[in-house]
């Protein structure tokens, strides 16, 4: 899967080749499915992106930065969510939440990896994982929009957030998430004030 030339919240390329940074994170696919997290490097990948790894650094800091981009990229790339005007909440949280929780779900090595790097606290991929979490929150906004009350927003993020940590961790499956949060929206009294 290639993905988009997107400028993402990565070190400022400031003069340097966007294509570059999408050469490494279309590697990192099939490295990481060989490799395994744990010996996934950034050389590894600079060396299968036909990159040196001294230009793979001025990109990304390191393997969870780089794996924290590839989530975000995957994200970015998402259609917008569409609902139509009798879509119960359901409906509207299952639009928003399933293609987040399929972007990953049939690479387990690649998950499990997200997963993993995004709990870094290397200051290249906090600023990563807040644009991820940005961009979850507005998708679920944009599907649920008027008829979730604003003090819902944050719970439902991270909500989201922890189902996606308990299937990277490999307690439910990916779709599980979607389906979970499908039914509680249905469930919810703030469904009927639309």
């Amino acid at each position: 899967m290639t993905t988009p030339a997107i400028e993402g919240p990565r070190r400022r390329l400031s003069g340097r080749r966007p294509e570059m940074a999408t050469k490494l994170v279309d590697a990192v696919s099939q490295v990481i499915a060989v490799t395994g997290y744990d010996a996934l490097t950034v050389r590894v990948v600079a060396k299968a992106a036909g990159v040196s790894a001294a230009s793979a650094y001025n990109y990304f800091a390191s393997k969870d930065h780089l794996l924290a981009e590839v989530y975000w990229r995957r994200l970015a790339a998402l259609p917008a969510v569409e609902v139509g005007p009798r879509a119960t909440a359901g409906d509207r949280m299952r639009a928003a939440v399933l293609p987040i929780v399929t972007s990953l779900a049939d690479e387990s090595e690649l998950a499990a990896g997200v997963t993993t790097a995004l709990l870094a606290h290397d200051p290249d991929v906090v600023a990563v994982r807040d644009q991820v979490g940005a961009l979850m929150a507005q998708r679920l906004h944009d599907a649920l929009g008027p008829i979730v009350p604003d003090e819902a927003r944050t719970p439902l993020v991270f909500m989201l957030t922890g189902g996606l940590l308990n299937a990277g961790m490999g307690y439910l499956e990916y779709v599980q998430v979607a389906e979970e949060m499908a039914k509680f929206a249905d469930s919810m009294s703030w469904k009927k004030k639309r």
